[in-house]
């Protein structure tokens, strides 16, 4: 008999990391690089590699750089970070996002933007459940 296809050695999808640490302890960038394995290994990515922004300024950096051009590779799915954050400041970050997007790839965040103080966002209002989970309402409801 044939074993199933989880028991085989299958290749997720190709993503890269990408982390910005800027003055962070050893134990921080080690905590970091390990919770995107981690989340790879939960959603059968296959991650291929991690890039390191140490900028802090969050302009032009040789780190981004270096992802975008992988991102250009065939059967690169996306990009995995820990927060939004990572990509830079506000604005940075922003752009960035679009620019991993206009590559035609993915951007996997492995801690979700939180939902607004006002417990209303762009979707409309939101309630929350036990355990971190939140429901999103439609506005017409």
């Amino acid at each position: 008999m044939e074993p199933l296809t989880e028991h085989r050695l299958v290749s997720g999808p190709v993503v890269y990391g990408f982390l910005r640490l800027v003055r962070v302890s050893r134990a921080r960038q080690e905590a970091l690089a390990a919770s995107l394995a981690e989340y790879c290994r939960k959603h059968e990515l296959q991650l291929s590699g991690v890039f390191t922004d140490r900028d802090a300024a969050g302009s032009a950096s040789a780190a981004f750089t270096g992802l975008l051009d992988v991102l250009a590779l065939p059967d690169v799915y996306g990009v995995v970070a820990p927060a939004m954050s990572h990509l830079g400041p506000k604005a940075v970050g922003a752009e960035r996002a679009r620019q991993i997007e206009s590559a035609g790839a993915r951007l996997l965040l492995v801690r979700r933007p939180c939902p607004t103080r006002s417990g209303v966002s762009r979707s409309g209002p939101t309630h929350h459940l036990h355990s971190g989970t939140t429901r999103v309402v439609d506005v017409e409801s």
